[in-house]
């Protein structure tokens, strides 16, 4: 399935900044508002449903045999015609 991409930000920012930007999309949620993403001129609204699939992955890009990029990813899904996630694999733990 082709993938359209809607918004997309990157951007050096403190640990600090970061906690800011995902406590804000956290109120969102727990608000149930939408999620207005902005930068510069762009911005695209969304509305997660109740109960959205939660993907978290950590991954590890490069060589095998040298430093690579690291990343940790949070992603909402759903289905734009209204039905919710179709589930996970388990409870997510974060320590």
């Amino acid at each position: 399935m082709p993938e359209e991409v809607l918004f997309k930000s990157e951007s050096d920012q403190t640990r600090e900044e970061i906690a800011s930007y995902l406590h804000s999309v956290a109120d969102k949620l727990e608000q149930g508002d939408t999620v207005t993403l902005k930068s510069g001129s762009e911005s695209v609204t969304m509305e997660p449903p109740a109960r959205p699939t939660f993907e978290v992955k950590a991954e590890r890009e490069g060589p095998t045999d040298g430093p690579g990029e690291l990343s940790i990813e949070f992603e909402l899904e759903w289905n734009e015609n209204g039905n919710e996630g179709d589930g996970g694999s388990g409870q997510l733990e974060i320590e």
